[in-house]
């Protein structure tokens, strides 16, 4: 041992480092010749392999594969021999009987392709998915899936008996063959999972025509489109269901003898009598006329017409709840039928709508709802609450209002903060106090006295809620840093002759005023007039009045042959407006402008009297009368949604436009708000009359009321000591005033 020392000691200094390193090598060798050793080295390693993220990736697939081969392991079975079964055949089908048993060899052959070809398939089956699926309801996307699997695992084998062979067993059209019968047999084992379906067929199939039973009821199908073949699948599916559709009649002549899912398309709209003289002759009466289409898709003529001349033969007639409220969690049943409505006819067809952006608009802010129990306010607070704000805000002045919007919230969306909140928008210190308190990022100014007629008779009211309100929630957002204010205003702003058109007149300029004061201040919130016309089946509005006159059999009484109105959708009316203001903020359009939505063509409010009776069953003029009563006060025979003075833009959002009227500066508006204050809470109508002309020149031109034009500059005589926001008029202020009344004679 010393001289092997010794002799280490004596080499170069060269050859003593290599001399040292084997000697360290031969230690960490003989280290990992211990069993513990060798136990820690591969668990060390296996514990870094585990973190992975690759490595993690691949084992949950792997997981997810396996669970889903032992979850059909029946199906798994016979793929596997169904793929055995079609290389056999695909090969005696090429070669021949006799000459694939001809010799050893060939038999061998064979069996190895068998064996081989069935352990591809164990692997490849699996990893293409064919075991994830639900087959009962397999589309054609699925049944691509399995040819995929099916040409990868022949591709697979292929290649293999090349490189084994060159192909010497086999000729290269086998694998063709096999393809088609593999695809054939897959498919055939999962339609088996459609059985009930493919029994609901078989009384068609063997007769060739569709066949009731005494139980069930004929229906005759208006629409052969998408809507149809889902009611179609869903009839098919119920094993219970009590309607046998008989035939299609569609709105294009192009579909006419074709078929859908069995039905026969019989004819159009228009064919409806001889459609049906057919069917009876048949012995297959419909007892009833189901819309499968959106009547919005169908010419509204047409239709009505459809519905009239079915109802004088004695059919029944519903339709489907449309596709997009097919989505309501509160619907039981999807395919319910429900009686045709109005609004069914005077429905447009849907604007695409940027559902993305109204989601980035709402998603995660907190926001609040004035007026939110209101009609348009209540599906503001829903189409809100969907789109997934952080908290939810609902005020209204109106008890029963609230607790009832507030319930519903709770029923369809328990997980989202919100609060309800009794407040009067005219109150400064309630507004200030709670969006001090919750600091909302958006909020929506529904609230409002809309009723022309009760605004009309109560002139003080309309303009403390409608002016003084939308005041205090404007001045409350920008004081509390909310990030934009949309305010709803109606097509009765547009020269107008009444007080509640002028009220809200008055708050679009406030709030323009308020826009364009931020455009140059940084940091400022928008503020969003959209303007609208009537909307359907509101609180108080025109429907539910002819529906109650109705009901006592009438007559439906209607002001003058000749008024017309615009008409939209509650739930469009709102879309609209969610993607409206959605745009002005995000994309910094309409700065100063007023979003006016729109509303297609108007309609004469005799033709919905009319609509109506027919609906109902009845002959209008003759079974229910309709009664001219002449108009209100503050009426006018025709709505607009434009003024003469201003500037129409449209800025690039669908089924919306733009208006920019002439504006007012704010000092002004604030002035004049005061005074208006100040004579509406002394019930000084002369006053606040005086005030509105003072800023609308149009507003009341023909019964102007006495010393109107000083009443803008002075408080009247005898009147209570001055309130707090009554000040002189600055001279500059004045110069202002002046010079848009000039511009306004101008534009005149």
């Amino acid at each position: 041992m010393v001289e092997d020392k010794l002799a280490v000691r004596d080499l170069p200094p060269n050859l003593i480092g290599a001399a040292n390193g084997a000697a360290n090598l031969d230690g960490e060798v003989g280290a990992l010749a211990r069993p513990d050793r060798i136990r820690d080295v591969v668990a060390g390693r296996f514990n870094r392999l585990k973190e992975n993220l690759a490595y993690r990736r691949v084992r949950s697939r792997a997981a997810t594969i396996v669970k889903s081969v032992l979850r059909n392991k029946r199906l798994y079975v016979i793929d596997l021999a169904l793929a055995g079964l079609a290389l056999v055949l695909a090969v005696v089908l090429r070669l021949g009987p006799s000459e694939v048993i001809a010799t050893p060899e060939q038999v061998k052959a064979l069996a190895f392709m068998t064996i081989a070809f069935g352990v591809i398939c164990i692997v490849t089956f699996p990893v293409a998915g064919l075991y994830k699926r639900n087959w009962k309801y397999a589309s054609i996307l699925d049944y691509l899936i399995l040819v995929r699997a099916t040409f990868v695992a022949s591709l697979i084998l292929m290649a293999c008996l090349f490189f084994y062979s060159r192909l010497a067993f086999v000729p290269r059209s086998t694998i063709a063959i096999e393809v088609m019968t593999l695809v054939s047999f897959l498919a055939a084992t999962r339609l088996c999972f459609r059985q009930q379906d493919l029994k609901s067929l078989l009384p068609s199939f063997r007769s060739g025509a569709v066949l009731a039973s005494d139980a069930q009821v004929p229906v005759l199908l208006v629409g052969a489109g998408d809507e149809a073949d889902l009611y179609l699948r869903a009839l098919q599916r119920d094993r219970t269901s009590s309607y046998l559709p008989v035939g299609f009649l569609d709105s294009a002549s192009a579909e006419d003898g074709t078929m859908l899912r069995g039905v026969p398309v019989l004819g159009t709209m228009e064919d409806f009598e001889a459609v049906l003289a057919d069917l009876e002759t048949r012995g297959q009466r419909p007892r009833h006329l189901i819309f499968t289409a959106p009547l919005s898709s169908l010419d509204a003529a047409a239709a009505e017409k459809l519905i009239e001349r079915a109802d004088r033969r004695g059919l029944a007639v519903s339709r489907l709840n449309p596709v997009t409220e097919l989505r309501n969690p509160r619907l039981t049943n999807e395919f319910e039928l429900r009686p045709i409505e109005l609004t069914d006819l005077l429905e447009r067809p849907q604007i695409a709508l940027d559902t993305e952006a109204m989601r980035r608009f709402i998603y995660g802010r907190s926001v609040l709802v004035t007026g939110a129990g209101g009609s348009i306010g209540s599906e503001l607070t829903r189409q809100v609450a969907a789109l997934g704000p952080s908290r939810l805000f609902v005020v209204d002045s109106c008890e029963f209002n609230l607790y009832s919007i507030d319930l519903e919230l709770a029923e369809r969306f328990p997980n989202l903060p919100r609060a309800a909140h009794l407040c009067d928008v005219r109150d400064p210190a309630r507004v200030n106090e709670l969006f001090g308190r919750h600091r909302p990022e958006l909020v929506f100014h529904a609230a409002a006295l809309k009723h022309v007629p009760m605004v009309e008779l109560n002139p003080c009211e309309g303009a403390l809620t409608n002016v003084c309100g939308t005041m205090n929630v404007a001045q409350a957002a920008k004081r509390w840093g909310a990030l934009g204010m949309v305010q709803v205003s109606t097509d009765k702003v547009v020269n107008s002759t009444s007080v509640m058109g002028a009220t809200k007149r008055l708050a679009e300029l406030f709030c323009q005023a308020l826009d364009l004061e931020g455009m140059r201040e940084e940091g400022s919130p928008r503020f969003m007039t959209v303007r609208f016309g009537n909307v359907l089946g509101s609180s108080g509005s025109l429907i539910p009045l002819f529906k109650n006159q109705l009901a006592r059999g009438g007559p439906l009484t209607v002001t003058h042959p000749e008024m017309k109105r615009f008409f939209m959708t509650i739930r469009e009316a709102v879309e609209l407006t969610l993607q409206a203001s959605a745009y002005g903020l995000e994309k910094k359009l309409g700065q100063g402008e007023i979003f006016v939505l729109d509303m297609g063509e108007p309609i004469k409010i005799v033709d919905i009297a009319r609509r109506m009776i027919r609906l109902a069953g009845y002959t209008p003029d003759q079974d229910v009368k309709i009664q001219i009563v002449g108009c209100r006060p503050g009426e006018k025979l025709f709505e607009e949604l434009f003024d003469e003075a201003e500037r129409r833009v449209t800025p690039p959002v669908p089924g919306v436009l733009g208006a920019v009227p002439t504006p007012v500066p704010l000092p002004v508006l604030r002035h004049a708000f005061g005074r208006l204050r100040h004579f509406a809470e002394q019930g000084d109508c002369e006053g606040l009359f005086g005030i509105i002309r003072g800023i609308l020149p149009n507003f009341h031109a023909e019964k102007d009321p006495p010393g109107a034009a000083a009443e803008l500059a002075r408080v009247p005589a005898g009147s209570a000591a001055p309130h707090p926001d009554l000040v002189e008029i600055p001279p500059e202020i004045a110069a202002l005033a002046d010079a848009l009344g000039a511009a306004r004679a101008v534009v005149r």
